[in-house]
């Protein structure tokens, strides 16, 4: 009996939290995906962008990348990182050819480089905002060059790399349109860009839990989970930026852990704390306390631990040159499709 009045109680927070926009995604199947509004930036390193998105302190983000490489055991927030690093990898040896000279934007300590090897990367510069990261990346056997740049301001010439790698970065820049352009503008004509980017499932159980125990608990909410592009945008945004052939697919990874807090602690080491500027600084503890406990009794597995669930988007794109296939002019077809139905046929009529 209590705990279906729970679960009735936690129902009407979830319409109300609905009635007032919060977008948990609690309800009806549906998850949270965030948005991005439109004003002025400037970067980390001094650049502006008139028009640009303005959603996160790029400041604040590079302290965070910076304070947790310098943790004393940073393997053992790096899981998911290096896990998704290993997956972008595979996609660049699913392309079969050598590329002489690659560059990592966003590289945090190397999660894709120490998964490749010099016979498929001849040599691969390393290009991050924070500088803990990169002068405590992991050593490959790779030549490599760390280069202390600003994803949407890269320090490169047109048409200086055959490949541009990304894994779990571009999801914290503010113009995501200009980092598509820059990193096209910075490849070579048949280069290509092979990327990973946190999407809008990506913590849903928690963004659910810590908005309805707010609403609760203090009459309202203020979001704690950065907003993610839709998948949807991706490719379009892709295809505005000047890449052609794209690929664009998403995969979940879904990780147990004890309990919320636990959850929260590890996002911290991985440096992937919120950094947008409208974050709230602080909660309550009996705000924090309600949360553990709607995520545990909604989300939580048989085994007591909790689920978190970080969805994936991956990308590739290349940069237009003379030699790539095409397609064929329209009517240009020497074969129906309404004779496809009759190949079989044709095909025992050819052996006899």
């Amino acid at each position: 009996m209590l705990k279906a009045v729970q679960l009735r109680w936690w129902r009407r927070l979830v319409l109300a939290a609905l009635r007032h926009g919060a977008g948990c995604g609690c309800g009806g199947g549906g998850r949270p995906s965030g948005t991005r509004g439109t004003s002025s930036y400037r970067s980390a390193f001094g650049g502006a962008a008139s028009g640009a998105v303005n959603v996160f302190d790029r400041v604040l983000k590079r302290k965070q990348k910076n304070w947790a490489a310098q943790q004393p055991e940073p393997l053992k927030y790096e899981y998911l990182k290096e896990e998704v690093g290993s997956r972008v990898a595979d996609r660049v040896y699913d392309i079969a050819r050598d590329f002489p000279l690659a560059l990592d934007v966003g590289c945090g300590r190397g999660y894709i480089a120490q998964h490749l090897n010099k016979e498929v990367v001849g040599k691969i510069f390393q290009a991050d905002i924070a500088e803990n990261a990169l002068k405590n990346s992991v050593e490959t056997e790779i030549p490599t060059v760390r280069v202390l740049a600003d994803e949407e301001f890269l320090p490169f010439k047109e048409n200086t790399f055959d490949l541009v790698v990304s894994s779990l970065s571009l999801h914290w820049v503010n113009d995501l349109p200009r980092a598509f352009k820059q990193i096209h503008y910075v490849l070579k004509p048949d280069g290509v860009f092979i990327g990973a980017m946190f999407g809008g499932d990506t913590l849903f159980e928690l963004r659910c839990s810590l908005q309805l125990a707010e609403l609760e608990r203090e009459g309202g909410f203020s979001p704690h989970i950065s907003p993610f592009t839709a998948v949807n945008d991706l490719g379009h945004l892709l295809g505005r930026a000047g890449f052609n052939t794209l690929t664009v697919d998403t995969d979940e990874i879904q990780v147990n852990f004890p309990g919320m807090f636990e959850v929260m602690e590890d996002l911290q080491g991985m440096g992937e704390s919120n950094c947008s500027w409208n974050r709230k600084p602080l909660l309550h503890r009996e705000t924090m306390l309600a949360a553990a406990a709607i995520y545990q009794e909604m989300y939580g597995n048989e085994d007591g631990s909790v689920p978190a669930t970080f969805q994936i988007y991956y990308m590739i794109g290349w940069k237009y040159h003379d030699s790539q296939a095409r397609p064929a002019q329209r009517g240009s077809a020497t074969v129906s499709f309404g004779d496809l139905g009759k190949i079989n046929n044709l095909i025992s009529h050819g052996k006899k």
